[in-house]
């Protein structure tokens, strides 16, 4: 994760932290997922609900981006919720 020509956007680490914090998460389980970084609440919410047409070639951060975006399937297809949520932390 992070090489250059796969996107390095300042959203990188954020994402990378998140999808971490997924693949640590049982996939049967709720997860609620306390987040300071406004950008990276702002980048998933293109991919969730119903009708999104959202395309990920051309997206900062594509590589990463991908895998988070697997692991909600996972969590989505088992059932589980999944909560993001801004914490003002500044």
């Amino acid at each position: 994760m992070g090489c250059e020509e796969e996107g390095s956007s300042s959203n990188h680490p954020e994402l990378a932290a998140f999808v971490l914090a997924l693949r640590g998460t049982p996939v049967t389980k709720l997860m609620l997922y306390l987040c300071v970084n406004q950008a990276l609440l702002k980048v998933m919410k293109r991919w969730v609900g119903e009708g999104r047409k959202a395309k990920l070639i051309g997206a900062l951060d594509e590589d990463i981006l991908w895998e988070a975006i697997k692991e909600l399937r996972k969590r989505t297809t088992a059932g589980a919720a999944t909560f993001l949520v801004n914490v003002n932390a500044h």
